[in-house]
C-alpha cells in the first residue's frame, strides 16, 4: 500500500514537474523578440525587400506583433547604434540591420551586448572580427542579376532592325546602368548584368552612371534620362527608388528593376526584377537565436536556397525568354556555367588569369586573396558579401549624377 501511494506521488510530482518546464518554456518562448533596423522605409523598394521578407518571416515563425519590432529610417550613423542599444533594453535577442553603412555601429553594439546576436546583410567583418554574437548575411545575387541580364539580352536582341525602338544594331547595341556608388557590390551587379546580356548579344556595350546615394528619387531619374540621350536603348540599376523606371516608362525605354516587379507603374517597359529574398535566412536567424544555438558568422543564400529569385516576366519581355533564362537556371544549378568565367571577358583587351581581391575587410583596401583560379572568379566562395570590383572591356563608367533635391 505504501508503494502505491509513493508511485502515485512520484507520477503527480513528475507531472508537475513536466507542467512547470512546460510552463517556463511557453513563458520563455512568449519572452523572444526580435527586433530590425532599416535605413529607410518602404517607399524605398532595397528596404521594403526586406520589411516584406521581415513580416513573412516572423509570421511563419508564429511570432506575435508585440515579439517583432521594427525601426525605420535609421541612417548609417551613431543613430544605429541608438537604435540597436534601445532595441537590447526592449528585450529583442537577437537584431538584424539592412545596410553596408549600418555595419560598425552593429559591429560596437555586439561587443557591448554579447547576450544579444545582431545579425546584419551586405557587411564584410564578421568572418574577421572575431565577435561570436555578429553576423553577416549576403546571397549569390549575381547569379540573378545574370539571369535578368538574358532577359534584357533577349529584348535587345529583338529590338534589331525595329524603326521604333530605333533600329538597334551591333553598332548601337548599347545599354544603360544606373549605380548607387562604385562599390563592389555595384560592381558585381552590374557585371553579371551585362556578361548576361552580352550570352545573348555579343556586341552589346554598357554605360554606368552613379547616383552616390541608395535612395535618391532625382538622381536616379536624371541619370537614367541622361543614358537614354546617351543612346542606351535599355536600362537597369542598383539603386532604391522608381527614379529609374519611370524616366523608362516616360521615355518608352524597356527596364530590368531591381528587388521587386514594376509592372503596375511601368506596364510598357517592365521586363524582369532580381532580387534576394530574406525569408530563408530570417527563419534561420529567428530559429537559431530561439535554440541559443550559434548563427554562422558569414551566411550566403543561393537559389537553391530560395534566397535568389525573378519575378514574373513584364509585358515587354521578349519572346523566347522564360525557356532562355530557364536554361541557364539549370546550368547554375549543374555547375557548367559560372557567371564570371574568365574566357567570357577581357579587361584591356587582356584575359584574366589572375586576380587579389579584398575578402579580408581591415579598412585598408589591400587586397590578399587570389580570386581567380579553375577559369573564374570565385565571387561569394570566400565572404558572402560580393568582392568583384573589375571594370571589363565593354563597359565605360559616365561619371556622377548630382541633382538638387
Amino acid at each position: 500500500m505504501k508503494l502505491k501511494k509513493i508511485l502515485a506521488l512520484v507520477l503527480i510530482l513528475a507531472v508537475v514537474g513536466a507542467l512547470v518546464v512546460s510552463l517556463a518554456a511557453c513563458n520563455d518562448d512568449e519572452e523572444f523578440k526580435v527586433g530590425f533596423i532599416f535605413l529607410h522605409d518602404e517607399n524605398s523598394t532595397y528596404d521594403k525587400n526586406f520589411i516584406d521578407a521581415a513580416r513573412a518571416a516572423t509570421e511563419a515563425m508564429g511570432l506575435s506583433e508585440s515579439q517583432v519590432l521594427f525601426r525605420t529610417n535609421v541612417p548609417e550613423t551613431d543613430a544605429c547604434y541608438n537604435t540597436a542599444r534601445e532595441l537590447v533594453d526592449a528585450g529583442c535577442d537577437v537584431i538584424f540591420a539592412d545596410s553596408f553603412g549600418h555595419e560598425k555601429f552593429m559591429l560596437q553594439a555586439a561587443r557591448e551586448f554579447p547576450e544579444v546576436e545582431f545579425c546584419h546583410a551586405t557587411g564584410t567583418q564578421a568572418h574577421t572580427a572575431g565577435v561570436a554574437n555578429f553576423h553577416n548575411a549576403f546571397a549569390t545575387i549575381y547569379e540573378g542579376r545574370y539571369l535578368a541580364g538574358i532577359a534584357a539580352g533577349m529584348k535587345l536582341k529583338a529590338m534589331y532592325g525595329d524603326a521604333t525602338t530605333g533600329a538597334v544594331s551591333d553598332a548601337n547595341a548599347k545599354i544603360g546602368y544606373v549605380g548607387a556608388y562604385p562599390y563592389a557590390e555595384v560592381k558585381s551587379g552590374y557585371t553579371s548584368f551585362f556578361l548576361g546580356v552580352r550570352s545573348i548579344v555579343p556586341n552589346a556595350t554598357m554605360e554606368v552612371v552613379y547616383t552616390n546615394s541608395w535612395y535618391s528619387e532625382a538622381a536616379e531619374k536624371e541619370g537614367a534620362n541622361r543614358l537614354i540621350a546617351n543612346g542606351a536603348k535599355l536600362i537597369s540599376q542598383h539603386a532604391d527608388s522608381m527614379g529609374a523606371p519611370s524616366a523608362c516608362e516616360q521615355a518608352r525605354i524597356p527596364n530590368v528593376s531591381y528587388n521587386g516587379s514594376t509592372a503596375a507603374d511601368c506596364p510598357n517597359t517592365f521586363i524582369i526584377s532580381s532580387r534576394i529574398d530574406w525569408v530563408p535566412y530570417f527563419k534561420y536567424m529567428i530559429e537559431q537565436a530561439k535554440k541559443g544555438e550559434a548563427i554562422v558568422a558569414d551566411w550566403c543564400g543561393t537559389i537553391e536556397t530560395g534566397s535568389v529569385v525573378l519575378t514574373e516576366l513584364g509585358a515587354a519581355a521578349a519572346p523566347g525568354t522564360q525557356e532562355a533564362i530557364d536554361a541557364a537556371k539549370a546550368q547554375l544549378a549543374a555547375g557548367t556555367l559560372k557567371v564570371f568565367d574568365t574566357s567570357k571577358f577581357t579587361v584591356n583587351g587582356q584575359t584574366l588569369t589572375t586576380y587579389l581581391a579584398d575578402v579580408d575587410d581591415a579598412g585598408d583596401y589591400v587586397a590578399e586573396t587570389e580570386a581567380i583560379h579553375d577559369g573564374y572568379f570565385h565571387e561569394s566562395e570566400y565572404r558572402s558579401a560580393p568582392y568583384f570590383d573589375i571594370l571589363i572591356d565593354g563597359i565605360t563608367e559616365g561619371g556622377n549624377v548630382t541633382v538638387q533635391e
